[in-house]
């Protein structure tokens, strides 16, 4: 933790004692008294700044009190507090805390009086140039979360350029495959992207006979997952197999996403002559193997045909299924080891939903999900926290919640923050349109420690998760 720099007399003794618990906190008192320890040093910190700036006619010792009724009321907090941590905590940082008064106390008056009015004039211009939290929030928007739109431009060319190839591929090679007009989608395309326009998803719907097939809910299956779906062959007996294309890709009486995403991979990933498809786009395409997922590497080149060493661009290929207002994707990766199941998309249906409330009230529910979402990009703790949870923590915020004005920007963002914290403590942010689902599942113990401790800290100064 960075204190103001000039150490006066006493605070030595301080610094070592809280240097030395936050070196060892994770070891001494586990991740949830550490996140404890974080809160406790920044309510140190601030009653060390408080008591240095009474002023001569304010009695040292009732700053005191009131910086330490603070510490109390931060230190009451919530159940990642484990038995006797408190008191752990509490007895090293009241005894430095003593010395530390005692040493205010005793410490004489030396500035001559013609210096304090520069002091004070300093101060001032120091305050003028501080930027309220508000204002911190839309310089982070500008500068860090949202992207400039010529390199959206550029990232949604690329990909289109790259979707028109593979669509005249296939049709060129497997004409018979019935397969809708395939286009762009995702965060790129939704303008939800932050940071840097680095991946972007070529939606490929699968064309079905509805003679044919039935799509079942996750809940009617033997899986009995909200998400995970199955799609059935149906009417055998009047359309025997062989009457559909997709016959082939059939197990056990049901379209097996995995044997379509294998069909991809060799039919495109595998088969496609990336480098002619390089010179022809003046970039260097690749396809990137091994994965369970079908996705392209894009890096620009240079006029010699040199990598410029700018941030490659990844474009993913989606197969998809759409009926009504359900979209299914084949993602093995999150439907394994079910090779017939596929994914229910909710993404569409999450950002209709912000979309029509930003609309309906002129809020700002969109840029305080990017605001989120690069600040949980950028910060290493709060990685794994993806865009669903904090897409469906926004719309369950929102039920009870009406003012998202862009006044109140810096309100919003502090309580999406505690919002959070709660859903951690409990394991589980259910989704905002299938309850079942706990978009926290994925998550490990240590992983949720670790948010747990760096949001703790930053729910008495915020401004640690924009650096």
């Amino acid at each position: 933790m960075n204190f103001q720099g000039g150490r006066r007399r006493g605070e030595d003794g301080i610094a070592m004692v809280i240097d030395f618990l936050l070196s060892n906190a994770r070891l001494v008192l586990g991740v949830g008294g550490a996140a404890m320890l974080g809160i406790a040093t920044l309510a140190v910190k601030r009653l060390i700044e408080r008591a240095g700036r009474a002023a001569d006619d304010e009695k040292v010792e009732q700053k005191m009190a009131e910086s330490w009724e603070e510490l109390s009321l931060v230190s009451a907090s919530p159940t990642l507090i484990k038995k006797g941590i408190e008191g752990v905590v509490m007895k090293h940082v009241a005894k430095a805390a003593r010395q530390q008064k005692a040493d205010l106390c005793q410490q004489p008056q030396t500035c001559p009086p013609e210096v304090v009015p520069k002091v004070e004039s300093k101060s001032k211009r120091l305050q003028l140039c501080v930027l309220t939290l508000q204002e911190r929030l839309q310089q982070y928007y500008h500068t860090r979360a949202a992207l400039a739109p010529e390199q959206i431009r550029r990232a949604q060319s690329l990909a289109l350029d790259i979707c028109t190839e593979i669509q005249g591929f296939l049709h060129s090679r497997l004409p018979d495959m019935p397969l809708g007009e395939m286009n762009l989608g995702g965060s790129l395309l939704d303008d939800l992207q932050v940071v840097s326009a680095d991946h972007a998803c070529l939606l490929v719907p699968l064309q079905l006979e509805a003679s044919l097939w039935r799509l079942v809910p996750g809940e009617e299956t033997l899986l009995t997952h909200p998400l995970h779906w199955m799609v059935r062959r149906v009417n055998l007996e009047y359309f025997p197999r062989g009457r559909s294309y997709w016959d082939r890709y059939l197990v056990g009486g049901y379209l097996s996403a995995e044997a379509v995403v294998n069909m991809f991979s060799k039919a495109v990933m595998e088969t496609i002559n990336w480098p002619s498809i390089s010179s022809t786009l003046d970039c260097l395409v690749r396809p990137v193997l091994g994965g369970p997922d079908l996705k392209l590497e894009i890096r620009p080149l240079d006029e010699f045909g040199a990598e410029t060493g700018d941030e490659p661009l990844f474009v993913s290929m989606l197969p998809l299924l759409r009926e009504g207002d359900v979209v299914l994707s084949a993602q093995t990766e999150l439907t394994s080891p079910w090779v017939n199941a596929w994914h229910l998309s909710l993404y569409p249906w999450e950002n209709q939903r912000l979309s029509q409330l930003d609309t309906a009230d002129g809020g700002r529910r969109r840029q305080t999900l990017k605001i989120l979402k690069a600040v949980c990009r950028l910060n290493p703790a709060l990685r794994p926290l993806e865009a669903a949870p904090l897409s469906n923590l926004i719309l369950h915020l929102s039920d009870g919640e009406s003012d998202w004005s862009e006044s109140s920007l810096h309100a919003r963002f502090q309580q999406c923050i505690t919002e959070l914290i709660g859903y951690l403590e409990n394991g589980a942010l259910h989704s905002y349109f299938k309850p079942a689902v706990n978009l926290l599942s994925g998550l490990s113990e240590d992983q949720v420690d670790q948010m747990g401790f760096m949001l703790y800290c930053s729910i008495t100064e915020p401004e640690i998760l924009l650096i």
